[in-house]
């Protein structure tokens, strides 16, 4: 956990460092990558996809390790416990059972066998007729235009 702090800690120093060198105009824009010293070796700041690796020597050589990104194992809980929640009240409701206060009901699922409104005959018309009228005034102003070209 301390450690996932000093990384933390050390993006967020390197990005504000790269911010202060794109206002001065020394940043190369042609860097990828950044480096920065740290207890296991280099952490890696990948500038396109912003992810984070620790690089350190090992007998065959650097070996680069991607940080886990904690925000999608946090994201992933919190979905789990959504669904969690919906199951429960369901469940509450199913045995007819009142949900705690401060707990709201779900809104229904939409109905999948709904039918979609089709316009009327009366509608479709009115869009046709307008159509038609756009459809003239557009021939018109191509033969108008031609004429003017002729001319």
């Amino acid at each position: 956990m301390i450690r996932t702090g000093l990384a933390i800690a050390i993006i967020a120093a390197a990005l504000a460092a790269s911010a202060a060198r794109a206002q001065n105009g020394t940043d190369n824009e042609d860097r990828r990558f950044s480096f920065h010293r740290s207890e296991a070796g280099y952490l890696r700041l990948d500038g396109r996809s912003g992810q984070v690796s620790v690089c350190a020597r090992r007998p065959a050589g650097w070996l680069c390790q991607a940080v886990p990104d904690e925000r999608a194992a946090l994201e992933a809980e919190i979905a789990r416990l959504q669904a969690d929640n919906v199951s429960l009240k369901r469940e509450l409701l199913a045995n007819n059972l009142p949900l705690p206060p401060g707990i709201k009901a779900d809104p229904p699922a939409r109905d999948e066998t709904s039918r979609i409104q089709l316009p009327s005959d009366a509608e479709l018309n009115r869009v046709m007729t307008f159509m038609e009228k756009v459809w003239r005034r557009m021939v018109e102003m191509i033969v108008a235009t031609q004429k003017d070209l002729m001319k």
